[in-house]
């Protein structure tokens, strides 16, 4: 199961992309276990400079933004 990490305090870009890539992932059948990190200490840590980044494997991979549903599944397969 693929641990994906969506940092941010509680924004509405933060919480769309939990529910996104959760969507996307029942849709596809992947199992994956989606944390919304909202201690601003933890967030801190990634070196993050704007909200949602989303965390793969301890690999930011998306930040800024709602991410598309294209970057979404790759990251799934």
């Amino acid at each position: 199961m693929k641990e994906i990490k969506v940092l941010g305090t509680g924004c509405a870009k933060c919480t769309k992309t939990v529910e996104l890539i959760g969507k996307i992932a029942k849709e596809l059948h992947i199992d994956v276990h989606v944390i919304k990190e909202t201690n601003p200490e933890v967030i801190m840590g990634y070196g993050v400079m704007s909200t949602p980044p989303v965390i793969i494997d301890e690999v930011n991979v998306h930040s800024g933004s709602i991410p598309h549903r294209e970057a979404v599944e790759s990251w799934l397969k």
